[in-house]
């Protein structure tokens, strides 16, 4: 089964038993927040930031975010389109309590801001998130206005 995420213009696809987490949604009135858990240990967070001033801000400001946690984490820039959009961000992988952790980030213009798309997954389950996380990705409609 394949729900549908549809929220100011910004449409997706997603697995059916990948919940929105109550707990991690934010609407701060000007922009918002979607956790998405999968049934293993992987997460989707999809963000509008009406207050980042451009896509690569806000890819910078995601990065930084994650280097202050996690100290020695290797990121590659990432660059594809989404939704017929530019979308930039890092592939990053880091350790948390002796487990691999892989991290996609993609950012992209909205007619409502830039938008972050970011996928988390540990070793155990990557196999069968980042797949996910692609069919997300390509599943993602951003409507003109």
């Amino acid at each position: 089964m394949i729900d549908t995420f549809d929220r100011d213009g910004i449409r997706f696809q997603y697995p059916g038993n990948w919940r929105p987490d109550p707990d991690a949604a934010d609407d701060d009135g000007a922009g918002w927040t979607v956790v998405l858990q999968s049934p293993g240990t992987a997460f989707l967070l999809v963000s509008l930031r009406p207050e980042a001033e451009t896509p690569a801000e806000l890819a910078d400001q995601t990065l930084a975010a994650l280097r202050a946690e996690y100290k020695e984490l290797d990121a590659d820039d990432a660059v594809e389109t989404l939704a017929g959009r530019a979308a930039i961000g890092h592939d990053i992988d880091f350790l948390t309590l002796d487990t691999s952790v892989a991290c996609l980030t993609r950012c992209l213009d909205t007619p409502g801001g830039p938008l972050l798309l970011m996928g988390q997954v540990g070793e155990y389950d990557r196999a069968v998130a980042e797949p996910v996380f692609r069919a997300v990705f390509a599943s993602l409609v951003v409507d003109a206005e």
